[in-house]
């Protein structure tokens, strides 16, 4: 049974499906009560209300059921970063990334996931894909890399400390059914929303205006979940940290022509001047070590992701 923290989430709730569809059960660590959802719901998936930064409750779990995986996908950074108590958010985040090593050493798991992010790449020079291999600067201007890097240089010591395989996953920009922030990060969401509902997209909420020529590797988050789950279930991997994108630039030109496809008097036009920057994740180890192909590409990704909003879906 893999234990998968933060399992009823975005990129969560898609990686447990395609877990069950790989053969495994499932336990979702929550922090809050949850039941599990009606599309889960086949008596292969169970919830277990617990704070991953309680030790004692984490290993409870193991009471109950038989862990043979672990995948943490739930945030190991202070969330929000303003808060008034930054140590101690510090102090918890980073403890609950030790606690599920510990609960895997503790239940003899052989490997564990843990999510890692695109973002620790901000600030390498050039175009082009970005593999693996490349140097990281050490500092990051937001919160979420400048943890991720704290974690991987975590779960590098502590794999080689404990024996336990610990794996990170750099995960691109995700999208797609069950999106939480809307155009927070990155304007795709916010452009397909527009196109459901017929208005104009509200792009207030990014941290700069979009472009037309601004690309990023986008990666729909079925793939997402597939590719997680593969590295979680592979007879071996060959290292320690993975890409997990769709190994390619989508561009939001890209984006809106798909788009207009499928909806053609869409209002998402988007003016011209971005840098025209294309970078994207190199996802060599990943295919080589799992076997992973992207499914979807940009039109399959906004015709499923439309008709899923069609359908009454909220996000």
């Amino acid at each position: 049974m893999i234990l998968v923290t933060g399992g009823l989430g975005f990129i969560g709730s898609h990686t447990v499906r395609a877990l069950l569809d790989l053969g495994e059960d499932c336990v979702l660590v929550q922090r809050r009560a949850a039941a599990v959802p009606a599309d889960l719901a086949d008596g292969r998936v169970a919830v277990e209300r617990v704070d991953v930064t309680d030790l004692a409750a984490l290993l409870d779990v193991g009471t109950r059921h038989r862990i043979t995986g672990i995948v943490h996908l739930a945030g190991s950074m202070p969330w929000p970063p303003g808060g008034d108590q930054p140590v101690e958010a510090t102090r918890a985040a980073l403890g609950g990334l030790l606690n599920i090593v510990e609960a895997a050493r503790a239940w003899g798991v052989p490997r564990v996931g843990v999510a890692s992010t695109i973002g620790v790449y901000a600030g390498v020079p050039g175009d082009g894909p970005l593999s693996e291999d490349l140097p990281l600067p050490l500092s990051s201007p937001h919160v979420i890399p400048r943890f991720k890097k704290i974690g991987e240089l975590l779960t590098e010591h502590l794999s080689e400390a404990t024996g336990v395989e610990v794996i990170d996953y750099r995960i691109s920009g995700i999208w797609g059914p069950g999106e939480p922030h809307g155009a927070l990060f990155f304007a795709a969401p916010e452009l397909i929303h527009a196109a459901a509902r017929g208005t104009e997209p509200d792009l207030s909420a990014l941290h700069g205006p979009a472009h037309a020529e601004d690309a990023l590797d986008l990666c729909y988050v079925k793939d997402c979940g597939r590719a997680i789950a593969l590295l979680q279930t592979a007879t071996k991997l060959n290292h320690r940290t993975y890409n997990v994108a769709s190994g390619r630039a989508t561009s939001n030109a890209d984006l809106i022509a798909a788009i207009k496809q499928v909806v053609p008097d869409a209002k998402v036009d988007l003016p011209t001047g971005g840098t025209g920057r294309r970078t994207w994740l190199d996802i060599t180890r990943l295919q080589e070590d799992t076997g992973y192909r992207p499914e979807y590409d940009t039109e399959r990704a906004v015709a499923d992701y439309l008709a899923w909003l069609r359908a009454g879906n909220e996000r």
